[in-house]
């Protein structure tokens, strides 16, 4: 069954955390989308210095959590703290959330989730410095390669690439999560 997912990011974003997330799903036979603040090209940064350019193939101010089965945020230090201050992408992500769709964040990703609101009473893991960022937000913060909790699948760094790629291709499959009752 084909399916749609967007991947949240802007320039300086880890290219590593956007290529091979991308590169796993599109393997799946699914389309990715690179949404943006802005059209054009953003950098990625690689390592110690810039990378790549990556085309961006929409804007968050055009798209709705409707369009897509499925949310990706790579990490990099600059990448989540632009976006975390949106109130489109921050809307954007909320949306996912309340739908039950799957989410996957990387590294410094979830800081954007914290901005959304969406963290609280959830397991999660990070980049071990925003481990109390996220704590704060009221996670249960493990240090772990990958952890999953109601269709929320996040890692560490790009080491855990491997392990956050096949459990968020799992999420994704098993589609939306139930929400809880009201």
């Amino acid at each position: 069954m084909s399916k749609r997912i967007a991947i949240l990011a802007t320039h300086g974003f880890e290219e590593s955390e956007l290529k091979s997330p991308k590169e796993a799903l599109e393997a799946q036979g699914w389309e990715t989308e690179i949404v943006s603040l802005e059209p054009g090209k953003i950098k990625s940064w690689s390592g110690k210095d810039w990378g790549a350019e990556y085309t961006v193939d929409n804007t968050i101010d055009k798209v709705s959590s409707a369009q897509y089965n499925a949310l990706v945020l790579p990490g990099g230090v600059i990448n989540p703290d632009l976006l975390r201050v949106e109130p489109h992408v921050l809307d954007f992500i909320k949306d996912f959330f309340a739908e039950g769709k799957p989410v996957a964040a990387i590294c410094h990703g979830p800081q954007s989730l914290i901005s959304a609101g969406v963290v609280h009473g959830r397991k999660m893991t990070s980049v071990k410095s925003i481990k109390h960022d996220l704590i704060n937000a009221g996670v249960e913060w493990l240090d772990e390669a990958v952890v999953v909790d109601k269709g929320l699948v996040t890692s560490r760094t790009p080491e855990d690439l491997p392990a956050f790629n096949e459990k968020m291709i799992e999420e994704i499959k098993e589609g939306q999560h139930k929400l809880p009752a009201e």
